[in-house]
């Protein structure tokens, strides 16, 4: 065997992943507000690409399927920065007076006396106070010494957004350095700050501490929190009448004052957690009978490539060599990168198009009515790769008048029925839920009830697939749900 070296010519078809080519792919993956940030983090990179504010308003409000990248009117610009200059004008006729650190009863935005309703100056903290700082204020008024503090403060630090000790009695007289007796009272000292079960170590010692502070409750409620909280939450009042001796009357009435007057987690009203909200990326809407697919642009700013880069180009022998290049792939990489998200958005509307073509059903009636549909169907209505339509699909969402879903959504297995039409997997989770907001809540459904209910409309799945169904959907067992 010749194991020589020796060179070849081989000629061959590949896909080549230009720089190009991976900026279109990764346009297409981003959501609304992940591209709002990719074309500001592109403006500043490329001085060739800049914000067009030379649109009027007609412009604006025409239909288009790059809207998602038009900016605001030429007027509404020029508004609101004769509003600025105004402001900038008028900054040294401010009293600022009226702006201090004051917060009595006199204390107004203007020279004459508030409405009753009118905001204070706690209104527009930037910070919302959460769970930390309304304990810390209530100890400001306690006896502890300064060493004390300290340990209510380590205590403190370590409770998590239910409000529970995360830390235990060793780990504390350990870190601050403190003894048993110390480490007892300042705990003690919390647990009786409000909201009431705080700094407790799980839900059971939680609601003994709110109970502790009700002069309301059962006489029971005491034991089932004590002894038998797993009993509690299955709601078996059979075997807690037999466990506690109680009478039945008796058993539920402790178990509901125990639902309705205590809270599991006493921490969760003073989180201050943001709350994240689904900007959608697509509005479908009916209008006169007629669904308009209409693209976000809100926050996104309408790109164009910069006159005065152009005209660089067009007095190139100004320009040294170096220079003259360097301007030259800077406008061709913004305009490259405009007509990426043009394509984009093209790209969006046409899968949109065509999943309202296959899902009309759904935008009509509701989720009972969505349809089996694969990534295949789409891709092969637009003229594109399933990939390209898996791409644009991921992460985005639409706003329907059925309410906001991810793209993904629309595409769902079929389940086969006897001489009848399949349906999708999404469509019977809509049933099964419907099925069990109906429930007669003191006699649930179980799962294998849920399936035979099911099999009478030719739907015939297993009851361990409604059992997966009803937890993909986060909804309790039958022994949650009785009441």
């Amino acid at each position: 065997m010749d194991l020589g070296l020796r060179q070849q010519l081989k000629l061959a078809q590949k896909l080549i992943m230009t720089p190009q080519l991976r900026q279109a792919i990764k346009l297409l993956q981003l959501n609304h507000l992940e591209l709002e940030g990719a074309l500001q983090a592109e403006i500043e990179q490329n001085p060739a690409l800049e914000e067009d504010l030379s649109q009027n308003e007609a412009e604006a409000s025409s239909p288009s399927l790059s809207s998602t990248y038009e900016a605001s009117s030429a007027s509404e610009q020029e508004s609101d920065v004769t509003d600025r200059v105004a402001v900038s004008d008028n900054l040294t006729d401010v009293n600022w007076e009226d702006y201090a650190n004051k917060f009595d009863s006199d204390f107004s935005f203007a020279h004459e006396t508030p409405a009753a309703d009118a905001p204070s100056q706690f209104d527009f903290i930037s910070e919302k106070p959460g769970l930390a700082a309304h304990l810390q204020w209530q100890l400001a008024h306690s006896e502890l010494t300064k060493d004390e503090m300290e340990v209510a403060l380590y205590i403190i630090g370590n409770l998590n957004r239910f409000g529970f000790l995360e830390a235990s009695l060793e780990e504390i007289m350990r870190d601050c350095d403190c003894d048993a007796d110390t480490a007892t009272y300042v705990l003690d000292t919390i647990q009786e700050l409000d909201p009431p079960g705080i700094a407790a170590r799980d839900v059971g010692e939680s609601l003994l501490l709110q109970l502790q502070r009700l002069d309301n409750a059962p006489p029971l409620c005491a034991e089932i929190v004590k002894n038998h909280l797993a009993l509690l939450a299955n709601r078996n009042y059979r075997e807690l009448m037999r466990l506690t001796g109680g009478k039945k009357d008796e058993v539920v009435a402790a178990c509901n004052f125990i639902a309705r007057e205590l809270t599991p987690y006493p921490g969760l009203p003073f989180s201050n957690e943001a709350t994240k909200y689904i900007a959608p990326d697509v509005y479908v809407e009916k209008i006169d009978g007629d669904y308009h697919i209409r693209l976000n642009d809100e926050g996104v700013p309408a790109l164009v490539v910069s006159g005065d880069y152009r005209k660089m180009l067009k007095e190139g022998k100004k320009l040294s060599r170096d220079d003259r290049l360097y301007v030259a792939e800077n406008v061709r990489n913004a305009e490259w990168f405009i007509k990426a998200v043009q394509q984009r958005q093209r790209t969006i509307v046409k899968v949109m198009e065509s999943i309202l073509k296959f899902q009309y059903d759904f935008f009509e009636r509701g989720p009972a009515y969505l349809k089996p549909m694969v990534l295949r169907e789409v891709a092969e209505d637009i003229g594109m790769h399933e990939s390209t339509v898996s791409r644009v699909t991921s992460n985005k969402y639409a706003e329907t008048p059925q309410g906001i879903y991810e793209l993904k959504y629309f595409f769902s297995t079929a389940i086969p029925r006897d001489g009848d039409e399949a349906l999708a997997a999404e469509s019977i989770k809509a049933r099964i839920r419907v099925m069990i907001q109906e429930e007669d809540k003191s006699n649930p459904l179980s799962d294998s009830d849920i399936s035979d209910r099911l099999a009478k409309d030719n739907i015939q799945i297993a009851r361990r697939t409604v059992a997966k169904y009803r937890e993909q959907m986060k909804i309790m067992p039958v022994k949650h749900r009785k009441q």
